[in-house]
């Protein structure tokens, strides 16, 4: 599948904030599943873009102003081919021993609601347990935008019953750790089937189980994930893996909007040749 993305986030301030410093996670790589055709990163001033890669094999942008800024639009475009591996991650990237990945963070600690709702699963083979944890998440946890925020925990997710993406791979997150299943979140773009225009980027989650390797299991969707997913980063939990992280000096007043666009391509080139 060919899926063209065009991502704008745009932060405005009060007062022109004298410098501004910000990682951006927002590029993805080529691999076996997915193929890079071109991409873009590009902002509407006057700065400076270091491109790295952290830690975790994600490419990154550090982010550098060096003037009186009283708004910054951060734009990143390009089209990337996808092919549907099963959710099986193509072990071509891998930087880490899965086991790294079974180390608690602040956003995915476990506490007994979190052990009791994992041990559920526990008499299951590896592959069907994870299954039946995204489908239980699935299940249990609404979709609804605006009752969490990043700060919010999985235990305090799983307890509100409530939340977005970000939550949803968080829960699935700490309890594959609790049965002691390697697991990592994921940053991403998703193509919707209803619409091309869309609020925020998407997150899911990946599991390590031995016979596959990394698998990519999506609990707010309820599936594995398909050639209608771009996949850009990978971390901990969401703070090593969100696509924009940063801070200003001076300022007030900051206000974000964010514009993205997820398309099928050769839908698209269709409905324009018709």
């Amino acid at each position: 599948m060919r899926i063209q993305i065009d991502y704008a986030t745009t932060y405005a301030y009060d007062r022109a904030a004298r410098f501004i410093i910000q990682t951006l996670r927002l590029t993805p790589r080529s691999s076996e599943a997915q193929q890079v055709r071109h991409w873009q990163v590009e902002t509407d001033i006057d700065s400076r873009l270091h491109r790295s890669e952290d830690a975790f094999g994600n490419v990154v942008h550090t982010l550098y102003t060096e003037q009186p800024t009283q708004s910054l639009t951060v734009r990143v475009s390009g089209e990337v081919i996808t092919s549907d591996t099963a959710g099986v991650v193509p072990p071509d990237q891998e930087t880490l021993s899965p086991l790294v990945f079974l180390r608690d963070t602040h956003l995915t600690k476990r506490d007994r609601l979190i052990s009791v709702f994992a041990s559920e699963f526990s008499a299951h083979p590896p592959l069907d347990r994870l299954h039946r944890l995204m489908a239980a998440i699935h299940g249990s946890v609404a979709f609804e935008v605006g009752v969490t925020t990043p700060t919010h925990t999985a235990a305090e997710v799983l307890a509100l019953g409530r939340g977005v993406c970000q939550d949803h791979a968080h829960v699935f997150i700490a309890c594959a750790r609790q049965m002691g299943v390697p697991a990592r979140y994921v940053s991403g773009h998703l193509l919707r089937r209803d619409t091309a225009d869309q609020e925020a980027a998407h997150a899911w989650a990946e599991a390590w189980l031995e016979d596959l390797g990394w698998v990519g299991f999506d609990p707010a969707n309820g599936v594995c994930p398909t050639d209608r997913y771009v996949r850009i980063a990978t971390g901990l939990d969401y703070l090593g893996a969100a696509p924009v992280r940063g801070a200003s000096y001076g300022g007030g007043g900051e206000r974000l909007a964010v514009r993205l666009s997820v398309r099928d391509a050769d839908m698209q080139q269709s409905q324009q040749q018709a």
